[in-house]
């Protein structure tokens, strides 16, 4: 009698521990699945920052040039880890001046025209500096877009030459 008992928990012992490492196994890929989703999340996310930080650097360089004497469309190369080689492209749209104010009046040229009508007045401008990253130009394939407002102080003749009303 415990010779027969024998062989038959033999088969049942090996069919729940089949189920059980079935059951292991699948626990694993899902663990690995959801470690494999969350670092892929994180990954995306720091692509996404690094290409708006891209984007602001070559904005400030755009702002450290003389963009408001030939307002033009360009594409700038940025190094952010500075290792020499440009890890992201971005393109600057054409600056757009979007108003303009007078800052402040010179002396008067006569008393019956207005301060704006002097040769030395200055204005306010406010241009739209816009920037984009595409996906094709960098490794993590990010696409942001940057847009940015400046004001810049210019003479009647600058303004009346870059900013038009």
């Amino acid at each position: 009698m415990t010779s027969r008992n024998r062989h038959a928990q033999r088969g049942a012992a090996l069919v729940i521990s089949l189920i059980m490492l079935t059951l292991i196994t699948l626990l694993v890929i899902t663990a690995l699945n959801l470690g494999t989703s969350n670092f892929r999340a994180v990954s995306n996310t720091q692509f996404r920052d690094e290409a708006i930080a891209a984007a602001n650097v070559a904005i400030q360089q755009v702002i450290g040039s003389d963009f408001t004497d030939d307002p033009a469309a360009q594409d700038l190369e940025v190094d952010l880890d500075n290792d020499g080689a440009p890890d992201y492209v971005v393109t600057i749209a054409e600056p757009t001046c979007i108003a303009a104010s007078i800052a402040s009046d010179a002396e008067e040229s006569s008393h019956f025209l207005p301060g704006a009508m002097t040769v030395a007045s200055t204005w306010n401008t406010v241009w739209d500096l816009d920037a984009t990253v595409a996906p094709e130009s960098n490794a993590g394939e990010a696409a942001v877009r940057v847009r940015s407002g400046v004001r810049v102080l210019l003479t009647q003749t600058e303004k009346n030459l870059s900013c038009p009303d």
